[in-house]
């Protein structure tokens, strides 16, 4: 399920997502989804704030997923899906298994999905090779019935679920007079057709005779192992093959390797598992999901294959407020109302940049464009990110579209501007109980400008009371950011709506020197006042 969830194209606004970053890549997803046929999901590359929050409850949208990093992971590339087997299956059932299935490894999972070791045609080849002693069978704990399929065998007494758990192995080519000198009680007898043979291994102890060449096993002999618990097995197969295909009988747990096994998750990074498979001897890595069990198998050359997370882009396009990773993202198209910044793809793509002051005004063009009829919950999520991104018609960046736009959009969502917009804002400014790394990061943007790197944060509040109590909160908290986000200045916006108004606050070396040489003014306690500027876009950045 998560691979398939995975291979779905993601719409992601930028880091800390404000309204339009959010309610965008939900829209532009339904859209893309509806003109495609195929699947899009909508995705946010940080926590929702409290007015997007207010906007998502109240025309019943659903928090897109967090996607914090999109980097390849294990489950964007090819997992053979080797089925695991049980730990007693014969090692030659597992040789006959590798054959088939064209691997060289397998997996041993238990039936809840728990992966208990591996076998490898190695481990394989090394049990011909080796020479083990004559009660290597009975160390493995075969059971009989591994013994009947190796040596396509035919159960005559006894029963096929028992183990052949002590004694050796030997083939009775002596006289039965010699016989009695070297058969020990719970030996497994490999013999021939001769009746007095096969007399003399039961009355020793033998718990197991084969029978060998197909011949024919007397109605005594029957009775007698019956008797003493002797169990007998009939096979085409002449001595000598007989005794050279046993061992293929023994279970693979004996031979398997179960300790320091190395494993990935799904969730791992490609980058990661690359580095450590350079390390390592093995061809194949056990792949478990995020529960511990057991889903497939990958090797180095499935990272040959790999395929890169695709990425829509909306709201931004600037390297520094992407979602980490995006250097080994797939990215198809952007769709954006900032300037052009420092984003390079490998490929061309689609990009749509469009002089506005909302990036949802642009997908209301391109539902209109692909004539995808806008729905009361669409039409309210674009509305909202209209009214926040513009600062309800008050910012600069305001064209007459964005406001003929939000007003057909609010017809449909059947919302009072001015009622909603309000609501928003409030919903936004509840400052109250969040510490002051929530509040800094509602709406922050870092920026490169002349190998200078600062950021800029924006808050809005519809009273002075609440931009005060924020300023005090904050203050404290600029001198971190710039260590925490390796910065050389700090700028947040504290955006009276009311007043139209911005009280600017700043840290970084010669931050407040740039404020004043911009806009020709003087800090006033711990705030530069600039009337009219409400816009981070085109009136400070």
């Amino acid at each position: 399920m998560e691979q398939e969830l995975n291979r779905k194209t993601m719409v992601i606004g930028h880091r800390n997502p404000d309204t339009d970053s959010i309610c965008s890549a939900i829209c532009y997803a339904n859209l893309k989804q509806a003109v495609t046929g195929e699947e899009y999901m909508p995705a946010r590359a940080g926590h929702v704030n409290g007015e997007t929050q207010f906007v998502l409850d109240y025309f019943g949208a659903e928090e897109p997923q967090l996607v914090e990093d999109v980097r390849t992971q294990v489950r964007d590339i090819e997992i053979r899906k080797t089925k695991g087997v049980a730990d007693n299956i014969s090692l030659k059932r597992a040789w006959n298994i590798m054959q088939e299935n064209n691997v060289v490894t397998i997996p041993s999972v238990r039936e809840d999905g728990t992966l208990e070791g591996l076998i490898t045609v190695g481990d394989i080849t090394k049990t011909y090779m080796n020479i083990y002693d004559s009660s290597i069978l009975s160390k493995a704990n075969t059971q009989y019935s591994n013994i009947i399929e190796t040596l396509e065998a035919e159960l005559i007494i006894g029963s096929a679920e028992a183990y052949f758990d002590q004694g050796k192995v030997l083939i009775a080519a002596a006289n039965p007079d010699l016989m009695e000198f070297y058969i020990e009680p719970h030996d497994l007898v490999i013999l021939g057709n001769r009746y007095e043979s096969q007399l003399c291994a039961i009355e020793m102890g033998a718990d197991c005779i084969i029978v060998c060449e197909g011949a024919a096993v007397s109605m005594t002999i029957k009775k007698i192992a019956q008797e003493r618990g002797c169990t007998i097995i009939a096979t085409t197969y002449d001595t000598y093959t007989a005794a050279r295909l046993i061992n293929q009988s023994m279970p693979i747990k004996f031979f398997m390797r179960r300790e320091q096994l190395v494993t990935f998750e799904t969730e791992e990074y490609i980058d990661e598992v690359r580095e450590i498979m350079s390390k390592e001897k093995h061809r194949d890595f056990p792949v478990l999901d995020e529960d511990g069990k057991y889903i497939g198998m990958i090797s180095r050359r499935n990272l040959l294959n790999m395929k890169k997370k695709q990425l829509i882009l909306v709201d931004h396009n600037e390297k520094t407020q992407a979602v980490d990773g995006i250097g080994g993202a797939d990215i198809l198209e952007i769709i954006d109302h900032h300037r052009i910044g420092s984003l390079e793809t490998m490929s061309p793509v689609f990009f749509r940049n469009q002089p506005l002051g909302c990036t949802a005004t642009i997908i209301y063009q391109m539902y209109q464009e692909q004539k995808v009829a806008i729905d009361k919950k669409v039409a309210g999520l674009l509305c909202s990110a209209i009214l926040s991104d513009t600062l309800m018609y008050r910012s600069p960046t305001c064209t007459p579209l964005d406001k003929a736009v939000a007003e057909e959009l609010a017809q449909i969502a059947d919302i009072n501007i001015e009622e909603h917009a309000k609501a928003m804002f409030q919903a936004g400014s509840d400052f109250g109980s969040k510490t002051p790394e929530e509040i800094f990061y509602q709406d922050f943007k870092t920026f490169s400008q002349d190998g200078v790197e600062f950021g800029v944060g924006q808050l809005s509040a519809m009273t002075q009371e609440e931009l005060e109590q924020v300023r005090d909160k904050l203050l404290p908290y600029l001198r971190d950011v710039l260590v925490e986000r390796k910065i050389e200045m700090v700028f947040v916006m504290l955006t009276n709506i009311i007043e139209e108004t911005t009280y600017l606050i700043c840290a970084g070396e010669k931050a407040d020197d740039l404020v004043e040489k911009a806009y020709h003014v003087h800090k006033e306690g711990d705030y530069h006042v600039l009337k009219g500027v409400v816009s981070r876009k085109k009136q400070l950045i």
